[in-house]
């Protein structure tokens, strides 16, 4: 693990909160099982308590930690397109306690194809709570410079992984109905995901 990497983990540990890159937005995350850590994130971005944050996981494997029942095309698509840019809307585990579910029963999984960002968690052995870092309403940055300009002052750590590489934020697909709907357009487009599925129109996902 790099000395930027370790550092980074120290501070999610103690509940701080470390502005890190993925492969399409950078994200400002915290530990996922400390209470302060989330409602600083909530905080830094003007985020309304009554909207989840998503929980970024080290491997697809780690989804049946925090989601229950994992519909069989959840893992269809988790297994074609994670890790990338897919954040997957599945129903909570019933053991899951996170004040990032905003007192709801579905939880936003997402595995990041980047280097950084799957060390991090690895390393801090949790799910990271985590949202694209900036105000709520403002461009989601693609670089750690504007990171920084947009929410540097909460942050307690920087990781700077360089520009991202898709540059747009995920794309969420809700399976927790038992058919798939997408929740925001975004850097995966619906012809993949039917395509991935077997389905012929596309309309079936909204």
């Amino acid at each position: 693990m790099c000395p930027e990497v370790l550092k980074a983990v120290r501070v999610l540990g103690w509940g701080g909160l470390v502005i890190f890159p993925t492969d399409t937005v950078y994200g400002l995350g915290g530990h996922a099982f400390i209470d302060e850590a989330i409602k600083r994130i909530y905080q830094a971005k003007g985020r309304s308590f009554g909207k989840p944050l998503q929980l970024i996981l080290a491997q697809v494997e780690d989804i049946g930690l925090v989601a229950y029942p994992v519909p069989e095309i959840a893992w269809e698509l988790a297994l074609r397109f994670l890790p990338g840019p897919l954040t997957l809307v599945l129903p909570a585990a019933p053991t899951l306690s996170t004040l990032a579910l905003a007192g709801g029963n579905t939880v936003a999984v997402r595995v990041p194809n980047h280097e950084l960002a799957l060390a991090l968690v690895k390393g801090l052995g949790a799910p990271l709570a985590a949202t694209s870092a900036n105000r709520s309403g403002r461009p989601s940055p693609i670089s750690a410079s504007q990171a920084v300009a947009e929410l540097g002052q909460w942050a307690d750590a920087v990781l700077d992984g360089g520009p991202c590489p898709v540059a747009a934020d995920s794309t969420v697909v809700e399976v927790s109905q038992g058919r798939p709907r997408i929740l925001r357009r975004g850097a995966l487009p619906p012809s993949a995901i039917a395509q991935a599925l077997g389905i012929r129109d596309e309309e079936m996902l909204k």
